[in-house]
């Protein structure tokens, strides 16, 4: 097996430069958890810090998985010249952002349907049906939302185009989420202990089928948008990737069963491919897992995306300081950088500039034991909600 490149913090594995908040989240952590580790996109978040995978033998745990249950990438493979999308790149984009819906609590102009509306157990659940989220699901099926989510398309190093989305299960998993953290005793605050539901337990089980509900409808809102644009290209999708990276599955590692949580990590089991996107100004990635010692200690997990190297908050306050000194990372410091990189920009706020982004070639060196690259993916068309638009549905 190849060396590792991971370093031991406190007794966990972490990859690439740690970041001490969310070390210290992992610490908190660990009090309670079978295995931790820090991939290398990793960056604080609620209780749990995103790049986050915890490992529990008899707790599932909702701030784990986090407020957008079942947040995830889909990338597929279209079958359309690449010098017809290039050619076009402004009109395909403009028709993408007057046809998806991008923003918070958008309602999906196009009525999508759906049979997990009618056939998921989880709708019988008492918080279900008490917060009425059949319909607010129904009505948000397919949107987009706003913060790092977007709609992308790609040439890849044979020029074959391709159309990524990043999104989750929208109002719908948030409403969930904030249900069972306050049900299982949630506290309000970032360095807070994370809360751990028992898997057998009745508000366990009730948590895991909601958790698998939001987890399905997060799936059918890329498949959608995927199958929509697609449709108004005119084209066929040729091959497809989809993960989540907000989840909890139950897996076995070394003989044991465990529910792993993962925090925007993207499972990477050997031979699993997965989509792994940058900032709006760098390439993404097409990976599968390998077999490594690095594999095993992650739990078969890898990054999410670039990772933050900083917050949205602590982007908008440096932003101000800046401004000050006449040093603010401006709208044009963002389109210099988009522009340069050829990239068709639709919407995003400068608090998703490249510039608040670690670089994506970086982060996956650190991982390079335990994935390989199949396909680099250039962007040249980047759909996002407006500058003006705040995401509740946090990562």
């Amino acid at each position: 097996m190849s060396e590792s490149s991971a370093r031991y913090i406190n007794n966990f594995p972490v990859w690439g430069e740690p970041i001490d908040d969310a070390v210290r989240q992992m610490t908190t952590c660990q009090k309670r958890a079978d295995h931790c580790a820090l991939m290398a996109d990793h960056h604080p978040g609620y209780a749990v810090p995103i790049g986050g995978v915890i490992a529990y033998k008899n707790y599932v745990s909702p701030s784990g998985v986090g407020f957008d249950i079942g947040c995830g990438n889909k990338a597929v493979r279209l079958d359309i010249p690449a010098d017809e999308v290039t050619r076009n790149i402004r009109q395909i984009m403009d028709d993408i952002y007057q046809t998806i819906s991008f923003g918070i609590g958008m309602k999906n102009n196009e009525r999508v349907d759906h049979p997990l509306f009618d056939n998921d157990p989880a709708w019988r659940i008492e918080v279900t049906q008490k917060l009425k989220l059949k319909k607010l699901a129904a009505d948000q099926l397919g949107t987009v939302g706003s913060g790092n989510h977007y709609v992308d398309i790609f040439l890849d190093e044979e020029d074959r185009v391709w159309l990524g989305v990043h999104f989750g299960s929208r109002g719908l998993g948030h409403r969930l989420a904030t249900h069972f953290i306050k049900a299982g005793g949630g506290r309000d605050g970032m360095h807070v202990e994370p809360v751990l539901l028992e898997a057998n337990s009745q508000l366990g089980q009730e948590y895991i089928a909601c958790m698998k509900l939001a987890g399905r409808y997060a799936y059918a809102g890329r498949d959608w948008v995927c199958e929509r644009v697609a449709r108004l290209l005119g084209t066929r999708i040729q091959e497809e990737v989809h993960n989540h990276h907000n989840y909890a599955w139950q897996e076995e590692h070394r003989g044991e069963t465990y529910w792993v949580v993962r925090k925007g990590a993207t499972p990477a089991f050997p031979g699993q491919r997965g989509f792994v996107g940058g900032s709006m100004g760098d390439v993404s990635v097409i990976l599968e897992g390998v077999e490594s010692r690095d594999a095993q200690k992650a739990l078969y997990s890898t990054v999410h995306g670039a990772g933050r190297v900083m917050s949205r908050t602590q982007a908008a306050g440096r932003m101000r300081r800046r401004k000050r000194t006449g040093g603010q990372i401006t709208r044009r410091m963002m389109m210099n950088w988009v522009n340069q990189a050829g990239v068709e920009l639709r919407g995003a706020g400068t608090d998703e500039s490249p510039h608040c982004y670690k670089r994506l070639p970086e982060v996956l060196d650190a991982h390079r034991t335990s994935v390989r690259i199949l396909h680099t993916l250039k962007p040249v068309g980047v759909a996002m909600a407006g500058e003006d638009e705040f995401d509740p549905y946090k990562d």
